[in-house]
């Protein structure tokens, strides 16, 4: 479990295959083989490294259902290590199973993400969600998204201050909305 809490903004560096690599440093400071990572909100397993680097195998169910493959070599992007049970939850219970690809459509610090409208029914005014990893307030519902208030902190030590309108995002909804929409379904169809 993450907490949507960004540690560092790391690098792609490369793709082979279905084989991705990464630069980084504080997330790698007591890692090893088999440790998940959440790289803009999508968690992956580590399976090698070395100084400064690692890498992660990304299964076709991730890269149909993330951002990930529009990453280019350069591009910045959020990382996170889970949490430990012993650590302050700052942010909101976050899975790091991506629910879908949305769009910026402005940025910060009065940022809008179109959402995919089969996700927006979990989304509530001051309820929580991650975008690109980044555990985030909702201050909007629209009709065909959500918006944020953005700090100057998190717009500079996260990926929201290299984006631009129309860059695909992860999206992660609160998973507590939706176990209430299962758990509640079948007493609401008597």
């Amino acid at each position: 479990m993450f907490t949507g809490i960004i540690e560092e903004l790391g690098t792609f560096f490369s793709r082979e295959a279905d084989k991705y690599r990464f630069e980084a440093s504080t997330v790698l400071s007591d890692a090893v083989t088999g440790d998940s990572i959440a790289v803009n909100g999508c968690c992956l397993t580590l399976v090698d490294q070395g100084e400064g680097w690692w890498s992660a195998d990304i299964s076709e169910e991730t890269a149909g259902r993330t951002n990930l493959v529009d990453l280019k070599a350069g591009d910045r992007i959020n990382l996170e290590r889970p949490m430990k049970v012993d650590d302050r939850f700052g942010g909101h219970i976050v899975q790091g199973h991506v629910d879908g690809v949305g769009e910026i459509v402005a940025l910060p610090p009065d940022l809008r993400v179109r959402l995919p409208v089969e996700l927006l029914r979990y989304c509530v005014t001051k309820g929580s969600i991650t975008i690109d990893g980044i555990s985030l307030t909702i201050v909007d519902v629209l009709d065909d998204g959500v918006t944020a208030a953005i700090i100057p902190h998190t717009a500079e030590v996260t990926t929201l201050g290299y984006r631009s309108p129309g860059d695909r995002v992860n999206i992660e909804v609160d998973v507590i909305a939706k176990y209430v929409e299962r758990l509640s379904a079948p007493h609401l169809n008597r």
